[in-house]
């Protein structure tokens, strides 16, 4: 099976985005980048380098629905003249802005924003949706769980691997232990788990970091030789990779921890507190983070969790 990377370049602080070309019946783009004109031209050219056009495409698989990922599946859709689009049924950046609905306004308040802060992300997000066209819900098939996509070679099984996106995905190649990985596996940097509802019940919130960690065991029970990730370099050694996320997770909650005090916090003053110079784009992923390692904190029973009017406040066991 020849799984081509292409880098794409992206608006956003991450740089470029890799996605992935399987180069043979049916052709399948894994992610697409952007809906930008400098990506949608390094996209054709890395296709003519494989030889093929953007109009051979048959199929489009998204790892997950954040902007860089999968901003231009609408326009690859139609100038491929239909080519099918699978993404997992959990994931809803491709329906509208993340920002946008009622209850993740209701997630930001219980973490302890203010309005004006919300309301600032809210407009932040304004300038980060254009950069990708949303689908309706006839429009793309959804990604199971253990599921296979056939190819002439073999397969590549679906594996779910919620934890930066309820609805991430990665591929397997069980026949050389290759993975896609999208952004469940970055080789430089520990991945982002975001702010979002519950899939299931959306007036809850996704427990982002326990699922993550229950993802990375999945993936590592493959003894996986190669990782393709959704940005930068490719991993060769994915148990040392485990094994860091792992001591990184583990520092930060010890530091999460540390900052809960007996008298109450909110999971924004967490934030503030770990990343006081952060700037908007960053303020939400600040405060994505510290609201994922509260969670699992109080879900180990190493803090406890009350609501004080509509915020969450967090508070050290007594006798700690």
């Amino acid at each position: 099976m020849r799984i081509i990377p292409i880098s794409l370049p992206t608006p956003f602080y991450i740089g470029p985005v890799n996605v992935y070309l399987v180069a043979e019946e049916p052709l399948t783009l894994i992610d697409t980048g952007p809906r930008t004109k400098e990506a949608a031209e390094a996209l054709r050219e890395g296709l003519r380098e494989a030889g093929f056009l953007v109009s051979d495409l048959r199929r489009i698989v998204l790892t997950h629905a954040h902007e860089d990922h999968c901003g231009l599946a609408r326009s690859l859709r139609d100038q491929a003249k239909d080519a099918e689009v699978l993404v997992h049924d959990w994931e809803t950046g491709h329906r509208a802005a993340r920002l946008e609905y009622d209850e993740n306004r209701a997630l930001l308040a219980r973490a302890g924003l203010p309005d004006d802060e919300i309301e600032t992300m809210r407009r932040m997000y304004e300038g980060v949706r254009r950069y990708a066209d949303s689908f309706d819900e006839h429009e793309y098939n959804s990604l199971e769980d253990k599921a296979e996509l056939e190819f002439e070679s073999g397969v590549l099984q679906v594996v779910h691997t919620p934890g930066h996106t309820p609805g991430s995905c990665s591929f397997v190649r069980e026949a050389d232990r290759t993975i896609i990985a999208g952004d469940c596996v970055l080789k430089r940097i520990t991945p982002n788990p975001i702010l979002s509802p519950d899939p299931i019940d959306k007036s809850r919130r996704f427990r982002s970091l326990a699922e993550y960690l229950v993802s990375l065991a999945r993936l590592r029970a493959f003894a996986p030789t190669l990782v393709h990730g959704g940005h930068g370099e490719p991993v060769h050694d994915y148990e040392e990779l485990f094994n860091r996320y792992l001591r990184a997770i583990q520092q930060r909650q010890s530091q999460v921890i540390s900052l809960v005090p007996k008298t109450g916090v909110t999971a924004w003053e967490v934030a503030r507190e770990m990343f006081p110079g952060a700037d908007e784009v960053h303020r939400f992923l600040a405060v994505s983070e510290a609201v994922a390692h509260l969670d699992l904190a109080q879900a180990e029973g190493k803090i406890a969790v009350e609501f004080s009017g509509a915020q969450e406040v967090y508070r050290k066991l007594a006798g700690d």
